[in-house]
This record gives C-alpha cells, structure tokens and sequence, in this order.
C-alpha cells in the first residue's frame, strides 16, 4: 500500500471515517461528501504532502490528488474501510437541484466521459496514420496502413454503437437495446440507402430541408441521413428508447417482460428514430455547426483570442462539454472542427507559466507539485497546474491566460483545424493533419502556436509573477476553483454551524404490510445501531412496497432491493427490503420507479417475491429508517403496542 500514510492523513483531515458519507475520484481529486464539512482541517490538509489543494463545490469536499489520484484511491478505500464508489467525470455534481445548463453539462460529460481514453487513442492512431502518408512513410495501398486506419476510423465510424451504450446507461435504458439502436443506424444496407441512386420522389423540394426518398416504412417516407459517425442522433433516440421501454414495464405482463419489453422498444424506437429523431437531430446537429463556425468565419483571429483566454475557466466550471459537444457535431456533419482547437494554446501557456514557477521558487513543496504538473501539462492535463499552483496564487492564472489568447489567436489565423478527436497536448498535433491537406500550414502553424504559449507562459511569469510564487496565504480554493482572500473567521463559523434547523412535525404512513419489530432488534448492526438513522423494522407479508406520500425517488438500487425517498415535507427515507438481499443481484425484485422520478402517496415503487427470497436464505426484515434523524427532536411508532400494520396506516411520528 504505496499511499497508506497519505490516506490515514486524509481520513483524519476530513474528520475521519465516521465523518464520511461516500468517496468517489476523477483524474485528479478525491471527492468527498461529509456529514460536516466544519470538522475538516483545511489548513492542515493543505500542507500534507501529497495533497495539492481542497475544493469545497457542489456540497462536496474534494481533495486534490493529481494524476496518480487512482492509486491513492485504492489505498484509501482500504485504509478508511470505505465503500469503493469508483471514478466519475471530472466536473461531478449530484444533479439534484442543477440548472438547464448544469443538466446539460452533466448529460454531456456522462455521456462521453466513459469513451474518453478509446476515443483519443482511435484519434491519435488515426491521426498518427494520416502523419505517416504526409511523409511518405506509409503507402495508402499498404496492409499496414488499412489495419492502423480500421483501428482509428472504426470506432468513429461505429461511433452510435458506442454512444448507444454509455446513453442507455445514462438514461438508465437496458445498454443492449442502446446498443442495437446504434447497430441499426450504421447497418450496411441502411448506410448504403443514404448514397443509392434510386430516388422515389423528394420532399421538401426548395428548402434547407429538401431530401429524396430511397425508401418508405410502412409506406412514409424515410429521410435517410449519414448516421455514421454521428452524435446527437443516437442521444436523442435512447433518451426516446427510455420512455418507451419505461411505459413498456408498466403494461407489459411479467411473466413476458423480459423478451416483450426490449421487443417493443425497439419496435417502436428504431423506425421512429429513422423517420422523425433521426433527421430532426441531424438538421438540428447541422444548423448549431453552422452557426459556431459562422462565428468562427467572421473573426478566426477573434474567436481564437477568446477561446484561448477563458478556456481554461470553462474547464473549472464544466463549461467546455458544451464545446466538444459541438466539435463533434462538427466533425459529423463537415469533417473537421475548427472551433475546440483554438483551446490548444491554453494548457501550453499554463505549461511554461509553471515552468517559470520552478525557476523561481524556493519552496521544495512548491516544486514537487510543479515538476509533475509541468510534465502533464505537456500532455494536455493541466488540473494539477491549475488547481495546486496557478490559480491559488492568482496572477500566475491571469498570465496564463493572456498567453493562451495570443496562442489561440495564431491558431485562429493559422486555420488550424482539428479532423478527429484526439488525444491532448502535443498529441494533439496528429488529429489537425487532414487525410487529403497532409502536413500544410495549418499544422505547422497550431506547432508555432504551442511554442509561443508556452514562451509567453514562462516570459510573463519572470516577469511579472516572481512575488506570487511563494507567497500563498492569502490565497484559498474555496468554490469550483474560484480563489477567495476572505474566509470566515472560525468562531464566526463554527458558531454557524452548530445551529440546528429542524423539519416540521409530521406522521408517516407504512409503506409495507406485516409484523413490525423494534429497529434495534433486528440483524444488522448498520441498521441497529441508529448509524442510519432512527425508525422501525417490518417483516412483509406481501411483496409490495409503496410511497408513504408525495415525493421524489432520490435513490433506487438496480438489483432493486431498496428505495430512498424525500418527501415533499422535507423527511428523508429509506426503505431496504430484507438483510443482505442486494447479493440477489435484482432476483425475485421488479423496481417500478427510476433516480429522479416524483411519486405520489400510495404508488408502487417495487414488487418483490416473498417466497423465492425466503427460498435462497435471506431475511426479509424490512427496516424503515428516517435517514436525516438529525432534523427531528423525536422519532417514534404512533402505536408502540401494535404488533402488525396495514399498508398506508400511519407508522411513524416526526417530532
């Protein structure tokens, strides 16, 4: 265990293992969401080595690792005795509560953070091929160059199949159906209608919208669009997919559902998605490439300017997804993309600001953060800079800015453009090299770009940023990455925080019917203890649970076997169907509800099968546990005395 002392520093910094909810990661920092964030030590977690910085954003407490942020992950996990909640997308927020933009963001990042590592590396072989024919070292004709091109292209070319498995899993679709979808808009024959000479009549004659017809189903017209390579297209017909095959759960019978219920989804998903979501999202996907590269035509110079100078901000807030949702909206329908690339200069120009920073300093700590930063910002990763050296310290950032606009503003002039979706850094530079410009003048000027942003990094900062490199007390990352000078005096805070605001008084009905037993009876000491909260344990006898009233489903297990509400009077729940039963693995459970899904008092949120459960040796104790206790004075059963209770009785009373 490599990072073992490291983790048991963290684990105390953040108010050790009790203090914990859950951790996650991303590329570079832990992310943690903790009962009170008041007991962390900030101050002392920010000087542990190892430890970049801490993030406070979106009520999670991130601790800035840096690239090897995986491996202390895993020594973590073991250390703290965490669960292992794996790796997220960089920009992670629960996404209760977000904004239309926030919820675009998150769709985006979920969607193509999965494929991120295949999709630069089928962009840099890809790329990497196109360079070998410029200089004449691979032939065209070559079996050589045709398999290199198939591991490149192939995954572009496949791209909806892919994409059809990350949407299904973000739009919570069986990942099978979202494949098939995908399959479907890159069959041959499909793909050979778009190009097919045999035209049955045209529609739309005169308009941006004008097409021929190859073929009809069901005697409509099918507009048949080049759904290879594509993006919105497929997005558009899984999200479609998940209504359907949600409403196909509800009335399909279960002894059939689970042959009918994919059956009918892709019935109903794939023609439509052939005659309306498919060329509506095609259109749509054409009229948002031309106009940002209208944008671009009117000003490269620009457009590269202010790309350059604020893209590194759109980083910190997510922003930038919007970007490579339009790159490759881009590359679909045009073939290249001319816009993310003028954000190349930017980690380039960050790169030799912090170059300077090691020239300057004196702080050995300074400069173990600085030495790896410096490396991976050659490679496009530039969170470690960012976030441990440049952005604390202010005018660092700000110099790295300013060099990344005059970088982006060369690229703009140069004409660089990017022609597949590559890798970063200077592995970029394969993925401007276009299969039939080869290695022109616009390639050599995003080259002449990066070296100019990384000499204009280390120019400013000698310059101009020498005071700020070992002064860093008044500077602290405090929100997403926004320096603050000002915090909270402690006494201030800490008298903030030990005020308690409690819910309203409120009664509970049971959601189950069966025997009840007192919670800190039953087998299992998590929920005995009161670790999870206060409330009461059922034993069912029949295998139906319902919502006790109004509300929205803020957890629902994919094997099924628990459900967690917030009611609309602010009361927290979470009901967990036997002892040890998630090892069923969604056997013998149907769950009727999805994360998100607003409910209403007395509606079926699972069925599950008393017998088969009982049948493979677990427990169905039931407990029903008020999971925000700490809102309430008292929790208690209205009627101690009883021994069993009816489905929408009322159970618990909240005081």
């Amino acid at each position: 265990m490599k990072y073992e002392e490291l983790s048991r520093a963290i684990v105390d910094g953040v108010g050790g293992k009790d203090n914990v909810k859950s951790v996650v990661h991303c590329t570079t920092r832990l992310r943690f969401k903790l009962k009170d964030e008041s007991v962390a030590k900030d101050g002392v977690l920010k000087n542990t080595d190892g430890v970049i910085t801490v993030v406070k954003s979106g009520g999670q407490y991130q601790v800035v690792i840096g690239n090897h942020v995986a491996d202390v992950y895993e020594d973590l996990i073991k250390v703290g005795g965490f669960a292992d909640g794996g790796v997220v997308a960089d920009d992670y927020e629960e996404d209760e509560n977000l904004s239309v933009l926030d919820k675009f963001i998150d769709l985006v990042s979920g969607i193509f953070t999965p494929i991120l590592g295949p999709l630069c590396a089928a962009g840099m072989i890809k790329g990497f091929s196109a360079m070998f024919t410029s200089l004449g070292w691979l032939s065209t004709n070559s079996g050589t160059y045709k398999v290199l091109y198939a591991i490149g292209d192939g995954f572009f070319y496949f791209l909806p199949i892919i994409l059809g498995v990350t949407a299904a899993k973000k739009f919570k679709v069986d990942q099978f159906i979202g494949m098939a979808i995908g399959a479907a808009l890159c069959y041959p024959e499909i793909v050979a209608l778009n190009s097919s000479k045999t035209v049955l009549y045209t529609i739309f004659n005169g308009t941006f919208f004008q097409s021929d017809i190859h073929a009809t189903f069901l005697k409509l017209p099918i507009i048949m669009m080049s759904y290879t390579s594509s993006v919105i297209p497929i997005i558009l017909a899984v999200w479609f997919a998940s209504h359907v095959q949600r409403w196909a759960r509800k009335v399909i019978p279960d002894v059939v559902k689970t042959f009918l219920v994919p059956f009918v989804t892709l019935l109903i998903a794939v023609p439509l998605t052939f005659l309306v979501i498919g060329p509506i999202a095609t259109w749509l996907s054409d009229a948002i490439s031309t106009i940002f590269v209208g944008i671009y035509d009117f000003s490269p110079l620009v457009a590269g300017v202010v790309m350059g100078a604020f893209w590194q901000v759109f980083v910190m807030f997510g922003l930038h997804w919007g970007f490579v949702a339009v790159a490759m909206a881009n590359l679909a329908s045009k073939g290249y993309d001319p816009i993310v690339i003028l954000s190349l200069g930017a980690s380039f120009a960050q790169t030799g600001v912090v170059l300077g920073m090691i020239m300057q300093t004196k702080n050995p700590k300074t400069r173990s953060i600085a030495i790896p930063a410096f490396i991976s910002g050659i490679f496009g990763v530039t969170e470690p800079a960012i976030y441990g050296l440049t952005l604390p310290r202010k005018r660092p950032f700000i110099l790295s800015c300013i060099a990344a606009a005059i970088g982006g503003g060369i690229i703009g002039l140069a004409g660089s453009k990017l022609y597949m979706m590559g890798g970063m850094g200077i592995f970029s530079i394969p993925s401007a090299i276009g299969t039939k410009t080869g290695i022109d003048s616009s390639v050599y000027g995003l080259i002449f770009s990066m070296a100019i942003s990384t000499l204009l990094g280390l120019g400013l900062q000698l310059l101009f940023g020498r005071k700020s490199v070992d002064d860093t007390e008044s500077a602290t990352v405090v929100a997403s990455g926004v320096p603050s000078s000002v915090e909270k005096p402690a006494k201030e805070e800490n008298a903030v925080n030990q005020k308690q605001e409690y819910k309203s008084a409120t009664k509970i009905n049971s959601p189950l019917s069966g025997k009840l037993e007192a919670l800190e009876d039953i087998d299992d000491e998590v929920f005995s203890s009161g670790a999870m909260g206060k409330g009461v344990a059922i034993e069912p006898d029949e295998g139906v649970l319902t919502a006790p009233a109004d509300g929205t489903v803020t957890l629902a297990f994919p094997t099924g076997h628990a459900v967690g509400l917030r009611l609309e009077t602010g009361t927290e729940l979470l009901m967990h169907i036997g002892m040890d039963t998630v090892e069923l693995d969604g056997k013998g459970f149907e769950l009727l509800v999805e994360q998100g899904d607003k409910i209403t008092a007395g509606q079926e949120l699972l069925k599950f099968d008393i017998d088969l459960i009982k049948k493979s040796g677990f427990k169905l104790t039931t407990p029903i546990v008020v999971t925000n206790t700490k809102k309430y004075h008292e929790i208690s059963v209205v009627d101690p005395q009883r021994k069993s209770i009816r489905r929408n009785d009322v159970l618990l009373d909240l005081k």
